[in-house]
């Protein structure tokens, strides 16, 4: 009988032997493989792996991966480990972590990432991690927390975003949060709920208007969120710098205002000329000058601060020359939106007398040219229009930008100078109507000068916008040659044109396949092309004035020079 239990315990011995050499000849080469209480853990210190082999033991409740030159996490790294429930990362390379980088962790409890390269992070990728309650993102360069990060977090006890790159985010962040709602609905109910410890610390706060929320959620926060360090301080605008959340007091933000104290000046040739624009706005605008004349000169810019929230601009024009004369832009811009002056220039001879040639001369009554005018350039925040005419004195010829609604009687008036032929509009609103004309001088627009167009429908994310505004391009580039998310014809439109550009659209489809490489097919052309297939209705008159214009406009384009755009 003892024969038969020496035998016995014998064999479990060569068992529990046999299974730990198993386990170690499963664990990386460079690494260690523990066992505890609290289940297998790998400890991988300065050890150059790439990611995680495939043929090792899946039972790890901690993994542990340190200064290992990992560089990204891929699409399920871990879902293997069903059993995971602390992740450490620290200290590697990582710049890019999968959306689906968490798959399969369900169990997971804590995730260490602290000193690695993430510029952003996947939030919804937590949706896989419901267990999640540590969060150490600190010493990376985050720069952007938007406002749903936290909406899958909702068992979290310490999250660290301090030693990053924030700049400006919103309190939503932290009032969208499940945790901080199921507070509220606990106050209500007298049930209690875990606290949190956040920390936000040692991050490049810029104290303008957009921060005004999250400062003053900041300075009134309470339980269940506890702030590891409540003394948060600006490091920036200038004169906020170094100043405490608790000490400062912001105000709303405010879309741009630009005025000057005078809009038409009238200097004798050779003066010293300073052009004063001042632009208020909250936050700080963006400031600069156009002027619409293809010849520029070394004029000086000055800004100075006012108050707070008004800069003053100064443009100095030394030894006022006759190529000086024309429309000069002060354009003052935020996140909000940019607003601008014109301020109008001219000069004298030194008789005192106005030279021949005036600033806006006089249209002449003979001059009938037509002008081919196209959208050449769209961006989710305006348009740039390309125009092209043929004329006896192109160096002379001035144009004139009427812009604005399309149930707006009064329009926008923009001079343009010798040598230009194209014009940016920014700030568009969305699902508006515009139509923007080219006149010759400072005559009224014509039939076949203008351009009619749509923006787009307006969404809640920007990314979302640029998403819809790229369909609808598909749609209709190739029928309209205008790279925007807009449909476009000419003035004297009726607006059937998505039906009839959805026909041409399949047409062009059809004719693609059968296009032959070296075909060229410009985009200029197209739009005309397009308005004579019945896109959009010319009146007869219209279309005799393109006819008798098409080979003189043909002739220009091989004789077309560098253009200035103005932004």
């Amino acid at each position: 009988m003892d024969t038969i239990f020496n035998a016995f315990g014998f064999s479990l011995l060569l068992l529990s032997v046999n299974h730990i050499n198993s386990s170690h000849a499963q664990c990386l080469a460079g690494c260690t493989c523990t066992t505890n209480r609290h289940g297998r853990s790998l400890l991988c210190m300065e050890t150059a792996i790439s990611g995680i082999p495939e043929d090792i033991s899946e039972d790890f409740t901690k993994i542990r991966i340190e200064k290992s030159h990992l560089t990204e996490i891929l699409k399920s790294a871990f879902c293997r480990f069903k059993s995971l429930e602390h992740l450490w990362l620290n200290f590697n390379d990582i710049a890019i972590i999968h959306i689906k980088s968490l798959e399969g962790l369900g169990n997971l409890t804590e995730l260490r990432l602290e000193g690695n390269k993430l510029r952003s992070v996947p939030w919804t990728a937590f949706e896989d991690t419901p267990s999640l309650k540590i969060l150490d993102l600190k010493h990376n360069r985050l720069d952007v927390l938007p406002e749903h990060a936290l909406k899958f977090l909702p068992r979290l006890t310490y999250l660290d975003l301090s030693f990053n790159q924030l700049t400006v985010t919103s309190k939503d962040v932290f009032l969208r949060w499940p945790l901080y709602d199921a507070a509220l609905k606990s106050g209500e109910r007298e049930t209690a709920v875990p606290n949190v410890v956040v920390a936000l610390h040692d991050n490049p706060w810029l104290c303008d208007c957009r921060l005004k929320g999250f400062v003053e959620f900041v300075t009134s926060v309470s339980p269940p969120i506890i702030l590891m360090n409540s003394y948060l301080t600006c490091s920036g605008p200038e004169h906020m710098a170094g100043k405490y959340f608790h000490e400062i007091e912001l105000k709303a933000c405010v879309k741009p205002q630009a005025t000057t104290p005078s809009t038409n000046i009238t200097m004798p040739l050779g003066a010293n000329v300073t052009l004063t624009c001042f632009a208020m706005a909250r936050p700080e605008p963006a400031v600069w000058w156009t002027y619409g004349l293809k010849i520029l000169r070394g004029f000086h810019e000055f800004q100075t601060r006012v108050d707070e929230d008004t800069i003053k601009s100064e443009l100095v024009i030394p030894s006022l020359h006759l190529a000086d004369r024309g429309v000069y832009t002060c354009t003052a811009n935020n996140f909000i939106s940019n607003a601008s002056v014109s301020i109008l220039v001219d000069v004298k001879s030194p008789d005192g007398s106005h030279p021949l040639s005036p600033a806006f001369p006089a249209a002449a009554t003979e001059e009938n040219i037509y002008i081919d005018i196209r959208i050449a350039k769209q961006t989710v925040y305006g348009i740039t229009i390309e125009w092209y005419a043929v004329m006896e004195k192109p160096s002379e010829t001035w144009f004139t930008i009427h812009f604005g609604r399309y149930d707006t009687p009064k329009k926008e008036l923009i001079y343009i100078g010798p040598g230009i032929n194209t014009y940016s509009v920014t700030d568009l609103l969305p699902a508006t109507k515009y139509d923007i004309c080219v006149t010759l001088k400072n005559q009224a627009p014509r039939s076949g000068q203008c351009i009619v167009f749509v923006t787009g429908s307006d969404m809640s994310e920007m990314e979302q916008r640029e998403k819809l505004i790229h369909i609808v391009v598909i749609v209709l580039a190739m029928v309209l040659a205008v790279p925007a998310g807009m449909y476009a014809c000419t003035t004297d439109t009726k607006f059937y044109c998505f039906e009839r550009g959805m026909e041409m659209w399949r047409n062009w489809r059809r004719a693609e396949q059968t296009h032959k490489p070296g075909e060229g097919q410009g985009t200029f052309d197209s739009l005309q092309a397009a308005s004579d297939e019945g896109l959009c209705k010319d009146s007869s008159e219209g279309h005799k004035t393109r006819r008798r214009s098409q080979d003189r406009i043909q002739k220009t384009k091989l004789d077309r020079k560098p253009t200035t755009q103005l932004y």
